[in-house]
């Protein structure tokens, strides 16, 4: 069967779709294939480096100053310092002007929906005029139909966060909608399309009648912050025509799944793969992977021959020269748990844990629990380990949450440790090509 792709990556959020991208810059044939749609969706749209460090200090100021201090095993410390600069430069030239922060080694703290702040190193655009850091006063607005952003109980929460300005909130009824249940895309695509919405006895385009609705709640504040639903295709124009009608700053507050953040993200990397040529197809489970049965002992760790895809029912093998896995964690499926186990399941790669199920998790549930943790050990060529410290595969290579050694919930450090280990997997997976 003859080599189809120099590159496989199996995988479709930030590690993956990064993978691909470091790899096509190499001018290889590089095909990405994914499951299912892309998490992204169901993220914030920040790229978190280091919020806090594994002992819980923080939030950091300059997480690449903690990076040197992490525990061996750290998916940062197998990559390098270096490696997690040049990743996020990286992200920067990809991103172009939809996100910020880059003019900068320290964390900027956000606001997010529920009102706490939160240490990250690239937000969106849409989000800067929010900063916490930024001592101009606010005014957050909710919408009744929408109970994911409780304006009121947000601006409260970051009163007790010490924040140096002051925040008010206000809940309104979103001009054109008066379901509970409405899609978020559905508010967006109102004000993308600047639809005509009744008011009163006329009718009016919906940013005319947000403002309308908005503006007797103005004070003296000098922006205006709305949950994140201002536009999707024409985010930019919708945020820009509402500051200008408004008259003060306008920015969005990133909120939880789904997450229209999440999808310009998801879409801003997927047309960059798409500009590189790499090949994308979705909806094909990687079911079973084929080893190189000429492979011994003497001549190194065994190498992949092909993986084998599940398309509507049929397998179809797909064989490439390197894989890259990227399939996510305990969340993303990437990693599984049994009662007695927890393992990679599509290369029956090693996952380190405790024999006794009760020695996965502790007692006390904000404990730290050892079960976030799980995930593939790497080598410095982010290779998967066995249980004796070598590697499974000599072209394997692994990134994103799939790895353990971190928690990146706690440090806040799932994005970052993405593109990281994406970009240097990408990298190094394209470097071993035949």
């Amino acid at each position: 069967m003859a080599i189809e792709d120099d590159v496989l990556v199996v995988g479709g959020g930030i590690a993956g779709a990064t993978a691909a991208l470091a790899a096509a810059q190499r001018d290889v044939r590089v095909r990405l294939v994914s499951h299912r749609q892309s998490t992204l969706r169901h993220a914030s749209g920040l790229i978190d480096v280091l919020g806090y460090a594994p002992t819980g200090d923080g939030p950091l100021v300059d997480p690449f100053s903690a990076i040197p201090d992490l525990p061996a095993g750290h998916p940062y410390e197998r990559v390098g310092l270096e490696a997690v600069r040049e990743a996020l430069a990286f992200f920067d030239d990809v991103a172009g002007e939809a996100y910020e922060g880059a003019h900068t080694t320290a964390n900027a703290l956000v606001p997010t929906h529920g009102g706490t702040v939160k240490p990250t190193a690239r937000y969106p655009t849409a989000a800067a005029a929010g900063l916490a850091s930024d001592d101009r006063d606010a005014l957050l607005v909710g919408f009744e139909t929408l109970p994911d952003f409780d304006a009121p109980l947000a601006t409260a929460h970051l009163e007790a966060a010490g924040v140096p300005f002051d925040a008010r909130g206000v809940t309104v009824r979103f001009p054109g909608i008066g379901r509970d249940d409405a899609k978020l895309t559905r508010y967006a695509h109102l004000l993308d399309r600047d639809e005509a919405v009744a008011t009163g006895a006329s009718e009016t385009g919906a940013r005319a009648a947000l403002v309308e609705t908005v503006r007797p709640h103005l004070e003296d504040e000098a922006r205006v912050g709305f949950p994140a639903i201002l536009g999707d295709d024409c985010a930019d124009e919708v945020r820009r025509d509402l500051a200008d009608r408004l008259g003060v700053d306008v920015f969005e507050v990133p909120m939880g799944p789904p997450s229209l953040p999440g999808m310009r993200l998801e879409d801003l990397l997927y047309d960059a793969l798409e500009d590189a040529g790499v090949r994308v197809t979705t909806g094909v489970p990687v079911v079973d992977c084929e080893t190189d049965a000429g492979a011994t002992e003497n001549a190194g760790p065994d190498r992949i021959d092909r993986v084998v895809v599940d398309r509507n029912g049929s397998e179809i093998p797909h064989r490439a020269d390197q894989y890259v896995l990227a399939t996510g964690g305990l969340v993303g499926k990437g990693v599984r748990s049994e009662r007695e186990r927890v393992f990679e399941p599509i290369f029956d790669c090693h996952v380190s844990h405790p024999a006794d199920r009760y020695d996965w998790f502790d007692d006390d549930v904000f404990g730290d629990h050892p079960y976030a943790r799980f995930g593939l050990a790497i080598d410095r060529d982010l290779r998967p380990l066995d249980a004796a410290d070598a590697p499974e595969f000599g072209n394997l290579r692994a990134a994103g949450a799939v790895l353990g050694g971190y928690d990146f919930a706690a440090e806040k450090s799932g994005s970052g440790v993405s593109l990281a280990t994406g970009y240097v997997a990408g990298q190094r997976a394209a470097e071993g090509c035949q």
